[in-house]
């Protein structure tokens, strides 16, 4: 046998081997059968629910392409949020190549259809001129509908829209409540931007302490410029005791997910010798990480 007819046969069995094996998963767990055997009968809301749990492995075997079979049998049937997570499927490239288009097409849709999360997400395509022209109009109103919707990500995105004077008047108080909301709803960079609002007195009187409780909340959640935050005032001693060692920690644990400032912050304590052994070579290479990462004063000499 021709040797590239061996390797198609190989992955052709690796495939079916793959398949039997997630359909007898789907067998043995009977909430996940009945989802299948309604999603066959037509069942949209079941399409939808199985396509997540084919995404995430939950009680079945990952299977990608399945996922997006069903999602879009979900989406095809007017179930707006089988659209939104087809969408996500395309943005994080999650079995398959990206399509852009696909993707501005499918979270159109899962807004148009009540989705807030497609809304919150099309915001972010406006915004950052993914797939279209750069609209910070049409993101706001899509920020603002998702939001309106349940979207905490969407709230975090009109407060910061807020903060910076983008596209509306700068509303430093309206932007610490959209943070505030979202921080509610469990959004954790909605916690950080409200503990930027509390360190710089920024829409509500400046609380170094509640900040530094914001920082720690988003930073256990691995938000990483949560993390970083938090360094800063343990390092000053600010709202917190001042303690050293523990803003190093942080400043490599965030360092270690490629948050620049993290870097560069951690480089200037080996700069100086500040709770770590003083090593300019080693806070030299640290400040090339974080221009890597896009922290661009420390592209600008350390």
């Amino acid at each position: 046998m021709p040797e590239y007819k061996s390797r198609f046969s190989s992955a052709f069995a690796n495939k079916l081997l793959f398949l039997l094996a997630a359909v007898a998963l789907l067998a043995c767990n009977p909430e996940a059968k009945q989802l299948r055997v309604s999603c066959e009968d037509g069942n949209a809301a079941d399409c939808n629910e199985l396509g997540h749990r084919l995404v995430t492995g939950d009680h079945v075997l990952r299977d990608y392409v399945w996922a997006a079979e069903v999602l879009q049998q979900a989406c095809d049937s007017g179930v707006a949020q089988g659209c939104y997570r087809l969408g996500r499927m395309h943005e994080d490239s999650t079995g398959f190549d990206g399509d852009v288009d696909l993707m501005l097409g499918l979270y159109r849709q899962a807004c148009d259809g009540g989705e807030a999360e497609g809304c919150y997400r099309l915001g972010l395509m406006y915004q950052d001129s993914i797939g279209v022209d750069r609209d910070l109009g049409t993101a706001f109103g899509l920020f603002e509908q998702g939001c309106d919707g349940g979207s905490m990500s969407g709230c975090t995105s009109l407060g910061l829209m807020y903060k910076d004077g983008s596209y509306v008047p700068q509303d430093l108080v309206r932007a610490a409540d959209l943070f505030q909301q979202a921080c509610d709803g469990d959004e954790m960079s909605g916690c950080h931007n409200l503990g930027e609002s509390y360190a710089t007195g920024a829409g509500v009187a400046q609380d170094l302490a509640r900040a530094a409780e914001l920082y720690e909340q988003a930073c256990d959640a691995n938000v990483w410029a949560g993390c970083s935050k938090l360094g800063d005032l343990y390092a000053a001693g600010s709202g917190v005791s001042e303690d050293v060692e523990r803003a190093v920690e942080l400043y490599r644990r965030a360092c270690n997910r490629r948050y620049g400032e993290a870097c560069y912050s951690l480089g200037v304590m080996y700069q100086r010798g500040t709770g770590v052994e003083r090593q300019p070579g080693r806070a030299a290479s640290l400040f090339s990480r974080a221009c890597s990462y896009g922290y661009e004063e420390a592209c600008e000499g350390g």
